[in-house]
């Protein structure tokens, strides 16, 4: 059985645990909790002979910036914007520059989150097939509803197999 680390990033407030709770749990709760640090979870993916390490680090914000000392060792990353607040789709691709600058490639799916809440979103989806046609993957989740929440860790995990 392979370890594979993935590491959480986003900015403030946009779902990391939460989507992380419900992969590893089944479960969403309405209570916003912010991350102090890291926290660190595992699962273990039977079909794909790997366990997942999730690293779901504290979100950056303009007086505080995830040290780079997290990445460290990872296999892969899902990046995290909030659809309701197009600012954090903006922190998130510098956030994913400052991984790209410290030399680490590994693989990264783009989560757009709160799909559940698709009336009230600011990024549009020409937004999203600019960043399609520049290469992302990106998805559509919502850790409330579960909507693509296994995919999308299924799809990261295939890239960091390299199928």
């Amino acid at each position: 059985m392979l370890d594979k680390k993935i590491c959480m990033l986003g900015t403030l407030a946009v779902g990391k645990t939460s989507l992380v709770r419900r992969f590893i749990e089944g479960i969403y709760s309405e209570g916003y909790q912010t991350s102090i640090g890291v926290k660190v979870d595992k699962k273990v993916v039977r079909d794909q002979q790997v366990t997942l390490v999730l690293w779901d680090i504290y979100g950056e914000d303009r007086f505080q910036h995830v040290q780079p000392a997290y990445w460290r060792g990872m296999s892969g990353y899902l990046l995290v914007a909030d659809g309701t607040r197009r600012n954090t789709l903006d922190e998130a691709l510098a956030l994913n520059q400052r991984v790209l600058d410290t030399g680490l490639k590994v693989p990264a799916v783009l989560l757009v989150n709160k799909a559940d809440l698709a009336e009230q979103w600011e990024i549009g989806d020409d937004r999203v097939a600019q960043l399609t046609q520049n290469g992302w993957e990106i998805m559509r989740t919502s850790a409330k509803t579960g909507e693509n929440v296994d995919a999308a860790f299924s799809r990261l995990t295939l890239k960091m197999l390299g199928k």
